[in-house]
C-alpha cells in the first residue's frame, strides 16, 4: 500500500487535507469519494516520508476538549454519528479534523467508536480507547466521557504547570550559554592578548579561560558536532533496551527531582486506575493498561507483579507495600479500598493529595531557581572576571 497526501472539498466546500493509503492514485481517489469528498490534489508520499509534522499536531489538549465535547453532546440524547459530524466541523487543525471525519464514518458504516478510534493511535492513547469501550459495554458512555475529560484535563494542566515552572531557568540558562559561548568567542581573544604578549607568568585559572576561548573559536563546528552526537546517541539509547531501563531508573535517584518524578508516576498510577475501574473495568485488565502508561519501566514491572498477585486472588496492596517506588501512606490506602469496595474513590483521593503535593513542590521549586541562578550567574561571573584581572593586577605591580 501507498500513500497518498491529498487536499480534497466535501459536499459543503470545506478543504480537508490529510494522508490515505491505497494500491494506487485511481484506488485513492476512488477511498476519497467514497467518503463524500472530491479531489482536489494528490501526490505520492516520498519514500520514508512519514509526514511526522502533520501525525504529531494533535494535542493532549485537543484530545481533552474532544472528550468534553462528546459528553455533551450525548448527554442531550444526540446521536453518536452527528455529534462526531458537528465536532469535525468545528476542529481548525486539518489532522485532527481529517481523524474525526474517519472515525465518522467508521461509526456510521456499523463500527463502534472505540473500534473507529483505535484506527488512530496517533490521536488517542489505548488508555482512551480502553474507557470508551468500557462505556460502551456498560451503556453509561455519557458519564465516562465526562469523566474521562475530568481527569485528561487535570492531567493536562498538571503537566502544564510543570512545563512553565521550566521555562524560566530554561530561558535564563539558554542565554547564559549564548552570552558565554559569545563571550569565549568575541571578547576573552582580545582581553587575554596583552597578557599572552606582556610574558606574564599566567594563573592556572587564566591558562584553562584562555585554552576554553581558543577552543570555541577555533574548533566551534567540532564542538556542535559532538554535541549532536552525543544528544543523538542519549535520546536514542535513552528509548528502548538498556539505556531506557537505565534511564528511568536514574531519574529516581536525582536530587529533589526524583522525588517530584515519584509523586508524578504516583498521580498517573492513581487517577489512571481510579479512571478505568470506574469506567467497568475489572482490576486486572485495568492495571494491565495503567502498567504500560505509567510512564517508568519500574513502575511497570511492578505492576505487572501486582497483576499477577490479584490474578491469584490476593490484595492490590501486597507488593505495593513492599515497594520503595510507592509510600507506605497509598499501600495502605489501597487496602482500605480494597475492603471497603471503595477503591475507585481510594484512588482519586490518593491521586489529588498527590498532585497538590506536586503543585506545592514544583511552586517551591520556583522560588528557589531564581537565587539558584543568580549564585552560579555570580560565580562564573566572579573567575571570568579573577581569571582576567588577576594577572593584569601583576603585571601592572612590574612596573
Amino acid at each position: 500500500m501507498t500513500q497518498y497526501l491529498y487536499q480534497a472539498r466535501n459536499e459543503r466546500q470545506e478543504l480537508f487535507q490529510g494522508v490515505v493509503e491505497a494500491a494506487s492514485e485511481d484506488l485513492a481517489v476512488e477511498a476519497l469519494f467514497d467518503k463524500g469528498l472530491t479531489v482536489v490534489s494528490l501526490k505520492k508520499e516520498v519514500e520514508g516520508l512519514k509526514l511526522s509534522f502533520l501525525k504529531k499536531k494533535v494535542t493532549r489538549k485537543d484530545v481533552v476538549v474532544f472528550a468534553r465535547q462528546m459528553s455533551v453532546m450525548i448527554s442531550a440524547n444526540l446521536p453518536i454519528v452527528p455529534a462526531l459530524r458537528i465536532i469535525s466541523q468545528q476542529l481548525e487543525k486539518p489532522v485532527f479534523k481529517e481523524i474525526i471525519t474517519e472515525v465518522a464514518d467508521e461509526v456510521e458504516g456499523g463500527s463502534k467508536l472505540s473500534q473507529a478510534l483505535s484506527k488512530h493511535t496517533q490521536a488517542f492513547s489505548n488508555f482512551f480507547i480502553s474507557m470508551i469501550k468500557s462505556g460502551e459495554t456498560s451503556g453509561k458512555l455519557d458519564e465516562v466521557l465526562q469523566y474521562l475529560a475530568n481527569q485528561e484535563e487535570k492531567d493536562y494542566d498538571l503537566v502544564s504547570k510543570i512545563k512553565g515552572a521550566m521555562i524560566y531557568p530554561t530561558v535564563i540558562i539558554s542565554g547564559m550559554v549564548i552570552l558565554g559561548t559569545a563571550m569565549m568567542i568575541f571578547v576573552i581573544p582580545k582581553l587575554t592578548e596583552m597578557l599572552l604578549s606582556a610574558g606574564v607568568k599566567l594563573p592556572f585559572t587564566t591558562r584553562l579561560l584562555i585554552f576554553t576561548s581558543n577552543m570555541f573559536r577555533d574548533y566551534w563546528w567540532l564542538i556542535i558536532i559532538v554535541v549532536g552526537i552525543i544528544i543523538f546517541v542519549v535520546r536514542t539509547s535513552i528509548k528502548k533496551g538498556v539505556g531506557a531501563i537505565a534511564w528511568d531508573a536514574a531519574k529516581m535517584k536525582l536530587p529533589i527531582f526524583g522525588i517530584l518524578f515519584q509523586k508524578i508516576y504516583i498521580v498517573r498510577f492513581s487517577r489512571s486506575l481510579a479512571t478505568l475501574v470506574m469506567g467497568g473495568l475489572p482490576l486486572t485488565a485495568a492495571l494491565k493498561i495503567v502498567s504500560e502508561i505509567v510512564g517508568n519501566r519500574a513502575y511497570r514491572d511492578l505492576i505487572d507483579q501486582t497483576v499477577k498477585e490479584v490474578e491469584d486472588g490476593n490484595s492490590i496492596a501486597v507488593i505495593f507495600s513492599g515497594s520503595k517506588l510507592f509510600p507506605k501512606l497509598v499501600s495502605q490506602m489501597l487496602a482500605v479500598g480494597e475492603k471497603t469496595g471503595r477503591i475507585d474513590e481510594i484512588l482519586g483521593k490518593i491521586a489529588d493529595f498527590y498532585q497538590r503535593e506536586i503543585e506545592n513542590m514544583v511552586a517551591n521549586m520556583t522560588s528557589l531557581i531564581e537565587p539558584v541562578i543568580m549564585i552560579v550567574i555570580g560565580v562564573a561571573v566572579g573567575v571570568m572576571v579573577s581569571a582576567i584581572m588577576l594577572p593584569m593586577y601583576q603585571l601592572a605591580n612590574q612596573f
